[in-house]
């Protein structure tokens, strides 16, 4: 696949002053001036003195009012959240926070199978028998207008907590707690659900004048979820993540102490967490089991966590079955009707499990570099379930706009939707959507790699590569760097675990060798030879294996020498 390497502009002016400035080498200071970190010091040391006011976002003060008036006449709280790792540390954190101050509040999480994302009014039927008086949303409500509605309808009063962006109307509830409403004065608007709940935490800890540590103390669940929920790690939510990662490194959730034995990562980082921790969590809502989830992170017993995390490993490995079934399925499917040839891939599939469709629609993207529509029919059902995928510069959204007469009903955002179509209207979906895709020119737009500099293998050494270990937590608007590696001569090239990566020793001018691995980049093992020069495209890290450690480039490109 063809990419494009983009290059940072060099301000050589800036990165020395801000090198001198904050005291690092030449490396990091590149990086930082690159990434246009405007307060440098909070970026590289957050501190618990960095939080904003959470009084200054929308309808907080009447949120703390009315819970505090539920508090004191003993009302009955549940909390309404999505079955996500972001809902489910959400409802962590406010179930924990309340329990510490002798409040018991419940939690309803819908099943993501049979009711779908968001409130219903089902749920809220059944939240009205059981005699609720206050219902607060956490990472979903911003769009439930008309739930909420019926739930005043029946005696039920609402805090909508949320981040996702709100429609043209605001749900009727009592509060409104979001800072993506348009006329939001809090300075930071991407927060994930559940650094909305833990600002909840806060603020109500501030009006009853507790200390700081009751609501600090869960920052390992914030950071948990923020890093899960793949929202920019800037602003507020760096000082969350890279606080709460040091908080989860001895953390006391026994829950989460189980999850990361489980994973096995010997270094507890963004990685760890977006590979480790959260797949497992987001297995359960996927395979229709995320109150197992919820009740691991709140377990408190070390024993019984440990067999909880089992559990939710076997629905891991359950998922993953689903996943390759669906994705051999597929591929099937791409190679016998040539679809690769295509500008889209629009793919139904009988009994495919519409919880996992979504991760197969990323791999099928991200393997074809097309937008991808996967639509699963499930016993039989006329009424197909789906998920799509797009790439950077086709807004899948607005695609699915112009077709929405062949649909049931779609939402998402410009990379990614949910939809529901009938099984009559799927090739008539596949033929106006492709035409769709094929008038964008999509076959104009390739990955971009960006590379933040240009390194010289024979000036790398350990310590310059663990300087970048400053740079955590990485994800989501804070990317992990990635450098350029010229004029390199192949040493030696082979592929691992049956084609699928590739194995390279390169050597430099001045006879300096560097190892470097690209993992799902086997194929190249084909394109290229022992002793060709190569240009290179690649993180660097430090390996660690048989207890020694070695620098090596983790491969995102390899090209030609120009």
């Amino acid at each position: 696949m063809k990419t494009k390497w983009e290059y940072y502009k060099i301000n050589e002016e800036k990165i020395k002053n801000i090198q001198e400035k904050y005291n690092v080498n030449s490396l990091l200071a590149t990086i930082l001036a690159n990434r246009e970190i405007k307060d440098i010091k909070t970026y590289l040391e957050p501190t618990r003195y960095d939080f904003h006011n959470p009084y200054e976002m929308p309808d907080m003060e009447k949120a703390v009012k009315r819970i505090l008036e539920a508090i004191d006449n003993k009302e009955k709280i549940i909390v309404f959240g999505d079955y996500d790792v972001d809902g489910i540390t959400s409802i962590t954190v406010l179930k924990s926070f309340f329990k510490d101050l002798g409040i018991e509040v419940n939690e309803y999480i819908p099943n993501r199978l049979y009711e779908g994302y968001g409130l219903n009014k089902e749920a809220i039927k059944k939240i009205a028998e059981q005699g609720y008086n206050l219902m607060i949303t956490v990472d979903c409500g911003i769009t439930g207008i008309e739930e909420i509605e019926y739930a005043k309808s029946l005696g039920i009063e609402t805090i909508v907590t949320d981040h996702h962006e709100p429609g043209e109307e605001l749900p009727n509830a009592i509060a409104v707690v979001d800072c993506k409403r348009k006329d939001n004065k809090y300075p930071f608007r991407e927060l994930a659900g559940v650094g909305v709940a833990f600002k909840l935490c806060q603020a109500i800890s501030q009006k009853l004048n507790l200390d700081e540590k009751e609501y600090l103390k869960f920052l390992d669940i914030v950071a948990l979820g923020t890093i899960s929920d793949i929202v920019p790690l800037k602003d507020e939510n760096r000082v969350i993540t890279k606080l709460g990662l040091m908080l989860i490194k001895q953390t006391k959730n026994c829950g989460l102490v189980s999850l990361l034995n489980l994973a096995g990562y010997r270094k507890i980082d963004s990685t760890a967490i977006s590979f480790g921790i959260a797949p497992r969590i987001n297995a359960c809502g996927r395979m229709g089991h995320a109150n197992e989830a919820l009740d691991l992170l709140l377990c408190s017993n070390m024993r019984e966590a440990s067999e909880k995390a089992r559990n939710i490993a076997k629905y891991n490995n359950d998922r993953q079955e689903y996943e390759k079934i669906i994705y051999d399925d597929a591929i099937k499917q791409i190679e016998a009707n040539n679809l690769e040839n295509e500008n889209s891939i629009v793919l139904g599939g009988d009994d495919w499990h519409h919880g996992v469709v979504g991760i197969v629609a990323s791999k099928i993207t991200d393997l074809y570099y097309k937008p991808c529509l996967l639509i699963c029919f499930e016993n039989g059902e006329n009424i197909g379930k789906g998920s799509g995928r797009s790439i950077s510069g086709f807004d899948l959204h607005e695609s699915l706009t112009k077709c929405k007469e062949l649909l049931e009903g779609f939402g998402g955002h410009s990379m990614a939707v949910g939809l529901s179509i009938k099984k009559e209207n799927l090739p008539k979906l596949k033929e106006k959507f492709e035409k769709i895709v094929k008038e964008a020119n999509i076959e104009d737009i390739y990955p971009t790699i960006n590379i933040d500099c240009i390194i010289n293998i024979d000036k790398i050494d350990k310590e310059m590569v663990e300087s970048l270990n400053l740079l955590e937590p990485l994800g989501e608007g804070n990317k992990t760097p990635i450098f350029a590696f010229k004029n390199l001569k192949i040493d030696s090239i082979r592929s691992l675990t049956e084609g699928k990566h590739l194995k390279l020793v390169l050597k430099s001018n001045n006879n300096t060798y560097i190892n470097a691995i690209g993992f799902n980049l086997g194929y190249m093992a084909n394109e290229f030879i022992i002793g060709d020069k190569v240009d290179i495209a690649g993180c660097l890290e430090i390996n660690s294996f048989n207890g020694t450690d070695s620098v090596q480039i983790n491969l995102k490109d390899v090209m030609k020498a120009i």
